[in-house]
């Protein structure tokens, strides 16, 4: 005889948890189905300890932003489509392509068949399920609008990848070439020019300037390459080390914004990120203090942001509009604040936004586009003119040699 832990539905449609006592599953799940009752779930005492352990060393895994989108979408055809709650996240915790998805949906499974709230079983695993992702399953959960609010922050999860998929693609390819490069570079620098260098000091030439300074940057790679690697990784440390932070995050935070070039874009990034998140919770039903209160928690490694968030949120909550509250944190362009001023004189504040929303990720994809059709050939004419620089150095004195009768 073993003890089997079960999870079951009556006709009613309450789910209980509960034990008994059989030979083996088979015999547990025929004396549970013949009080009428649906098996959600069933498992032996034993096997739930050990997956509980694994369980719990799984779900501190990475689930991709993807994989989300993917169950958001699940989740809400499956509601929409009459399935019990506990019943929809049992099936995806089964048949998820992620292990780590499946361990923490799992664990999701256990706390809602419990009875606790969905939204406050998710907010066990911040790793998987954000902020936002919280306070919108919490909004439908409140509105009755489940499947609706699942859809709206499976559109938000899908955005998000999309841009961090765009950027990823135009900085993929200068990337690689930058890499490749700087190897010809290197490979040059530390085995071709001191082997010239070798039989130029055989001659006793006189060197022009270029290529005494070629050989000059070559002895020093070759002497202290090991010390620079070292150097290099130690730096990357601690600059890991300095943004972790308060200040030293505050302070980058000022840097990127300032950053020829990519500073807008990075700001573009973070402003239409903000408008985006705020749009899908206020058309999810989320309160516009509430909402300005989960968006300062969502912005915690860009502190500019989020301490303009808490400053707007507390000029809403003692009773000022919400375009003058974030207008007066000097962060937010004047079309951004004058364009929700609009939104609340009309009252369709959530579809101005979701249109400002638009507007910046236009925005983003056109700086995409330029960055990528500058970048390539500024490469690739900036490497081959480095590279073409250290072989006329070469080359210069052994013009001098075919001189020498």
């Amino acid at each position: 005889m073993g003890r089997f832990i079960y999870t079951v539905q009556d006709a009613q449609g309450t789910v209980t948890t509960g034990n008994v006592e059989a030979d083996d599953e088979d015999r547990a799940i025929q004396t549970l189905q013949t009080k009428g009752l649906f098996i959600l779930s069933i498992q032996s005492d034993q096997a739930k300890a050990r997956g509980m352990l694994n369980a719990n060393r799984m779900s501190r895994g990475k689930v991709s932003g993807r994989e989300l989108v993917f169950f958001g979408e699940q989740m809400s055809t499956l509601i929409g489509g009459g399935i019990p709650l506990v019943r929809a996240l049992s099936l995806l915790s089964e048949h998820a392509e992620n292990k780590n998805l499946s361990a923490v949906l799992g664990q999701v499974t256990k706390e809602v068949s419990a009875g606790g709230a969905f939204h406050k079983a998710l907010e066990k695993h911040p790793r998987v399920f954000d902020e936002i992702w919280v306070s919108l399953v919490q909004a439908g959960e409140v509105s009755g609008q489940l499947p609706a609010v699942l859809r709206q922050v499976t559109a938000y999860s899908e955005s998000k990848e999309n841009i961090k998929s765009k950027i990823v693609t135009a900085l993929a390819y200068p990337a690689v070439l930058m890499f490749m490069s700087s190897g010809v570079l290197a490979y040059f620098v530390v085995f071709i020019v001191p082997v010239f260098a070798g039989i130029f000091r055989d001659f006793n030439l006189k060197l022009p300037m270029l290529t005494q300074f070629i050989i000059m940057i070559s002895s020093m790679v070759s002497n202290y390459i090991v010390l620079m690697i070292v150097a290099g990784i130690g730096g990357v440390l601690a600059f890991r080390a300095y943004i972790a932070t308060p200040q030293g995050r505050l302070t980058w935070n000022h840097i990127q914004f300032k950053i020829p070039l990519f500073g807008d874009f990075i700001k573009n990034i973070q402003t239409e990120r903000l408008l985006t998140t705020m749009s899908t919770l206020i058309r999810s039903g989320v309160s516009i203090l509430n909402a300005v209160s989960v968006l300062e928690g969502a912005f915690k490694k860009n502190l500019i942001f989020q301490d303009a968030l808490r400053k707007a949120k507390n000029d809403i909550a003692s009773g000022r509009s919400i375009s003058e509250s974030f207008k007066k944190t000097g962060i937010f362009s004047g079309m951004v604040t004058d364009m929700m001023w609009m939104g609340e004189e009309s009252g369709k504040l959530p579809d101005i936004i979701a249109v400002l929303s638009k507007y910046y990720q236009e925005q983003i994809d056109q700086w995409v586009r330029r960055f990528s059709s500058m970048i390539d050939p500024i490469l690739v004419v900036g490497i081959g003119g480095i590279i073409g620089v250290i072989v006329l150095s070469i080359f210069m004195p052994i013009f001098q040699l075919s001189q020498i009768h």
